[in-house]
């Protein structure tokens, strides 16, 4: 499939957010519609590094790395909360921070929950939602979370061990190819896995990334009230989906429909990270949808 427009270039900064400095990707001219971009887990901006430059022609694309994760800095706990709480609150922060006063979400994994609850603050503010394998209903959920819950269910020593031993190389390379299929899995770089591991392999950012995978049962609390946002306000949703997902199934997609039976729904031949293996196919859907409801000159 080939793409609309030649690529445009992406920047590399730094902003301070309440004294973290806070390393951030940028493309796009600055008074367009802004696209935000909230990375998952374990990645960072790096997972929108293609995404970005095929969009920026026409919309401004921001992704910034969360403290902890990628080239921001890593305050210590009693600086920075690393919860999901903690992390929606920064990202709301940082969009304050660089006077983004309207926006497009990308919901995608740990993003969708920190993106959801940005929006729920400030619903105004909300132009459009792209929902790639975000999940925000427990009925959906697959057979990958299995391990989460127990431990959710029981937090003994053993599975916080458990839950730290998948903090490793091969336990972030398992999240990026762990369940696609063999005629995928050659699409996906080992830079996904092999860059976020450098980046996380210290004590302070591995024991602060278990924690917040142990908060993560805190999320399930708030899947009634982002349903409710999505039934009472309706912003216009595109849903691009990859089945081959453990943790979100192709009913995780379809479930989005229950609270927003408008929106587009479209699944690839793809797994959780989707933007490494059907690109050129999520960006002609995005830019499609982005085209209707945020048009530019």
């Amino acid at each position: 499939m080939t793409r609309e427009q030649g690529p445009t270039t992406v920047s590399h900064r730094t902003v301070d957010v309440d004294g973290i400095e806070t390393f951030y990707r940028e493309a796009g001219p600055e008074d367009a519609p802004v696209v935000l971009l909230p990375h998952g887990y374990p990645s960072s901006s790096f997972q929108f590094r293609n995404l970005m430059p095929a969009l920026g022609d026409r919309w401004r694309c921001v992704a910034p790395d969360y403290p902890g994760f990628g080239y921001s800095a890593t305050p210590a706990p009693d600086r920075f909360s690393y919860t999901f709480a903690g992390y929606a609150d920064f990202l709301c922060r940082f969009t304050e921070v660089l006077g983004l006063t309207r926006y497009a979400i990308y919901l995608h994994d740990y993003g969708a929950q920190f993106g959801l609850r940005l929006a729920m603050r400030a619903p105004e503010r909300v132009t459009a939602l792209i929902i790639q394998n975000g999940d925000i209903y427990e009925d959906q959920h697959g057979p990958k979370y299995k391990p989460l819950k127990d431990y959710w269910a029981d937090p003994t020593e053993e599975g916080r061990a458990e839950l730290a031993a998948a903090v490793s190389e091969e336990g972030f390379r398992d999240e990026f190819v762990g369940e696609i299929p063999e005629h995928l899995a050659d699409r996906v770089s080992p830079d996904l896995w092999r860059l976020s591991w450098s980046l996380m392999n210290r004590p302070d950012r591995r024991e602060n990334l278990v924690n917040l995978i142990a908060d993560q049962a805190r999320t399930l609390d708030w899947f009634a009230e982002e349903q409710a946002y999505l039934r009472e306000h309706r912003p216009p949703a595109l849903i691009v989906w990859g089945p081959h997902d453990g943790y979100m199934p192709e009913g995780a997609a379809r479930a989005y429909l229950r609270d927003l039976p408008d929106a587009e729904l479209h699944l690839v031949d793809g797994g959780h990270w989707a933007l490494e293996t059907n690109l050129d196919e999520v960006v002609s859907l995005v830019r499609d949808f982005l085209g209707r409801v945020l048009p530019t000159r």
